[in-house]
């Protein structure tokens, strides 16, 4: 597979060549267009300093937040394209940032302080790939494995512990044998790592295709930051329900939904409040019945320490007070669901509970799978025929009782959450002047 430049990607090394420089493609973009992808976002090295790179692209506007690193971003058609002057880092104090950073004139200098193999090519029309690490073979081979020795990339960065974990689960690659035991080794290095950075390669790992393998064989590392997953490890259930220790089975429900990130990270927490809420009965079988709401308490606080968005969070929580709800399809209590929780929600809480189904033992699998798919029906059949479940789909408003006389907003909102009981439990059809006429019984009795 050969490197295709975007039209943008080609201007810049052109024009740095142009002016006596040297320009290539690298990292991830170099690797993605090797494996037939469309690279998101290009990124550049070359021999052009700083300041250089400013004046040959002073008819641009530039961002030179990164300037003392050696990085110029350059617009181009609303894009921010990164431009890195041929660097050698220094010691690594802070696990994240060089201390210093010196200039090279030799691009062999700037793919040496790179992660991984296959994030240490470039590229250029001209001279092709430059390869000093072998990334292509690694790339065919589907390894990722650490420029020069682990220990010492992830000193530099602990962050690339994380990175390496995300980049397997999403290119469906193992991690090499070295690269792997320096994981295991310096995974507590992940202590000296920001949240937010932590955060945003977890839901990129959460979403790979080899997810459940990553977290399954590197579990202790996740555990870094997520310590509360500890408690799941080989925990077995004891229930004729599940073959599989509640970590094992989480697992299994991760893999088995699509992969957005909402949902993976529901089910990644999902069952965490199982080894606290876990009592047994007088024949020594386990039950949980309260691990939905000591879970969603646990997941609130892991979520706020890894500074997940709020209203992220809050629905992640909700799902997880919901996800164990035995639903029937029963159009009624389908309707006082769908008015508790939303439509959209609904859907989602089915998904999470078909990939929860699925990670349990096989004993009733097949009459909760028919149970679901029924409910499931029927929450289509009652969204299709326009059912009213909500107040706004009610026949009337709060208006139309102030037209009979009712003046207190108190008892108007009572008076609409009775006449939609009334008509999500089929009591009263959804019909203006018959819910009017009930109403105005009820305030004659008053």
């Amino acid at each position: 597979m050969a490197v295709k430049l975007s039209e943008n990607a080609k201007l810049i090394i052109d024009r740095l060549r142009d002016s006596g420089y040297s320009c290539y493609a690298v990292g991830g973009c170099v690797r993605d267009s090797l494996l037939g992808l469309e690279p998101h976002d290009w990124d550049f090295t070359t021999s052009a300093l700083p300041d250089e790179i400013e004046r040959v692209f002073a008819d641009c506007k530039t961002v030179t937040v990164g300037k003392k690193f050696g990085t110029v971003a350059v617009i181009l058609d609303g894009h921010p394209y990164e431009i890195t002057t041929y660097r050698i880092d220094g010691a690594y104090s802070d696990t994240r940032h060089p201390d210093e950073v010196r200039f090279s004139e030799r691009l062999r200098d700037d793919l040496a302080r790179r992660d991984f193999t296959v994030n240490a090519m470039a590229y250029n029309d001209t001279d092709g790939l430059v390869d000093l690490y072998c990334g292509q073979q690694d790339l065919s081979y589907g390894v990722i494995r650490c420029v020069g020795e682990p220990e010492e990339r992830f000193s530099e960065d602990a962050l690339r512990i994380l990175r390496a974990l995300r980049f397997a689960a999403v290119l469906g690659f193992s991690i090499e044998q070295k690269t792997a035991e320096a994981i295991l080794r310096q995974r507590k290095l992940l202590n000296e790592i920001a949240c937010e950075r932590i955060r945003d390669e977890l839901l990129k790992l959460l979403c790979g295709d080899k997810v459940d393998f990553i977290l399954r064989r590197y579990r202790t590392v996740i555990a870094v930051f997520i310590p509360e997953l500890q408690g799941t490890f080989d925990f077995e259930q004891h229930s004729k329900h599940h073959n599989r220790d509640v970590y094992r089975h989480t697992v299994a429900a991760v893999k088995n939904v699509e992969p957005d990130p909402l949902l993976r990270t529901t089910l990644l927490f999902h069952d965490i409040g199982k080894p606290l809420a876990q009592t047994t009965d007088k024949y020594g079988v386990c039950h949980y019945k309260n691990h939905p709401k000591i879970g969603a308490e646990m997941t609130r606080e892991i979520l706020r320490r890894l500074c997940m968005p709020t209203a992220f969070s809050e629905e992640v929580c909700l799902m997880i007070r919901y996800h164990d709800e035995r639903f029937k399809p029963d159009p009624a209590m389908l309707k006082g669901y769908l008015k508790e929780l939303g439509a959209e929600r609904m859907k989602r809480i089915c998904k999470l509970q078909r990939a929860d189904i699925m990670a349990q033992s096989a004993y009733l699998r097949e009459e909760k799978l028919s149970n679901l798919s029924a409910v499931e029906r029927e929450l289509d059949r009652i969204l299709l025929s326009g059912e009213c479940y909500n107040l706004r789909m009610l026949a009337v408003s709060g208006t139309d009782l102030l037209h009979l006389g009712v003046t207190s907003g108190i008892v108007i909102g009572e008076t609409l959450d009775t006449l939609l009981s009334k008509v999500i439990g089929g009591e009263l059809p959804n019909e203006k002047e018959i819910l009017l006429q009930y109403a105005k019984k009820t305030f004659d009795k008053v």
